[in-house]
């Protein structure tokens, strides 16, 4: 009760009063009504202020090394407690404090951890979200969520019974031109939005051998660079009606998907998503096209490049494009002509993390649930079937 006191010593005079009269009553044997609520109070700021979330490592490959373990690492909510690393020891020079285990079994054992991230080779996914989860753990699962939507529900029915967080990793949300793309449409910069065009495209003619990424079932471009895409638009228009797709392997002596145009039917705005391995002249990322004008826009966030350089997030020009990257708009701004280089949005990968630290605290749904990864699968499975089939078929 002490304690207490001297914890509201700043508060308005009204609760000081109210703790004053606790502590009397504490002292003088009497029963007080709200003294488990006093109780909590008092640990309230040693939760908030000095305790981190213990998180592991199911892996310490690209996404550990650039992306995984620099946002962690920047975030002062979270401490890597535990890296699996197979048989090599490439985190401690990273990581030098964290612990190394060799199984899946030593981390989801792990008493220090409270949040595991799944950044595993995508065919790994279930098993070990599943594992994580019956042991206890709040997981984040590195995209894309499941490859059978079914398992996801199953995923996702798990952590609401046992009451844990289940997030996937959408960290494309915040590049810098998705953000810039949300503040045009939602200004109405261009008009009436009626077209939505988005690529992804990069330039891979070789066939990576020994990799799970070329191994049909498992190493789909649809699920590798799709599941971005398809994330983004539903960010921006919600579940499709339908899908319709085409999708195709075009390197030579290729077993899987290497190449995929989606049509998601949406009212009132045409939306086109396309992917390849084999665009060496890259064209704009993504078009809009509106009653007023157009925004196109060459180039990709800046951010990962930074990561692989060894760069940790933070600082004024963290995220910034140069301006010479920078969208064309081609519009009307009170009804005159507006045609030049539109200010890219700096990019903020670190806001996922902020987010979850925010929905761990708070007890609350993160921004990117499972339900909406899940629903990204469920549209990938609705492109198959349609490239199957040749006709739409609803989500």
């Amino acid at each position: 009760v002490v304690a207490r006191e001297k914890f509201v010593e700043k508060e308005k005079p009204s609760t000081k009063r109210r703790v004053a009269e606790e502590a009397r009553a504490f002292l003088a044997g009497e029963p007080i009504p709200e003294a488990e609520k006093v109780k909590k109070e008092i640990k309230r700021p040693r939760t908030i202020f000095m305790t981190k979330t213990g998180v592991g490592l199911a892996s310490f490959g690209l996404s550990g090394q650039v992306f995984h373990g620099p946002l962690i690492k920047v975030n002062p909510s979270f401490k890597i407690r535990t890296i699996l690393e197979r048989s090599r020891n490439i985190s401690e020079k990273h990581f030098p404090d964290a612990r190394i285990v060799r199984t899946f079994k030593e981390l989801t054992e792990d008493n220090n951890i409270d949040l595991i991230i799944v950044n595993t080779p995508d065919p790994y996914h279930y098993e070990m979200t599943l594992e994580a989860l019956l042991a206890g753990k709040s997981v984040i699962v590195e995209k894309p969520f499941v490859q059978d939507s079914r398992k996801g529900r199953e995923l996702i029915d798990l952590a609401n019974k046992k009451g844990l967080l289940l997030s996937v990793f959408q960290n494309r949300r915040w590049d810098g031109d998705f953000l810039t793309i949300q503040k045009i449409i939602e200004e109405e910069r261009l008009g009436r939005l009626v077209e939505y065009e988005a690529h992804f495209d990069r330039f891979r003619n070789h066939i990576q051998e020994n990799s799970w990424k070329e191994t049909p079932g498992s190493g789909s471009i649809l699920y590798n660079l799709g599941s971005h895409l398809i994330d983004q638009t539903m960010v921006l228009f919600g579940k499709p009606d339908n899908v319709f797709a085409d999708i195709r392997s075009m390197r030579t002596d290729s077993s899987v998907d290497d190449a995929f145009t989606i049509l998601m039917a949406y009212t009132g705005v045409k939306v086109t998503l396309k992917a390849s391995y084999l665009v060496k002249e890259a064209g704009p990322r993504f078009y809009l096209h509106g009653t007023h004008g157009s925004y196109l826009k060459h180039g990709i966030d800046p951010q990962e490049d930074a990561l692989k350089a060894g760069e940790l997030p933070g600082g004024e020009d963290w995220g910034k494009e140069k301006e010479s990257e920078w969208g064309q708009m081609n519009t009307e701004v009170r009804g005159n002509p507006f045609n030049e280089k539109y200010e890219t949005i700096p990019g903020r990968y670190t806001a996922y993390y902020e987010d979850i630290a925010r929905a761990l605290k708070e007890g609350t749904p993160p921004l990117v649930t499972a339900e909406q990864a899940n629903l990204v699968i469920r549209v990938i499975e609705a492109a198959k079937e349609s490239n199957k089939t040749g006709k739409r078929i609803p989500v």
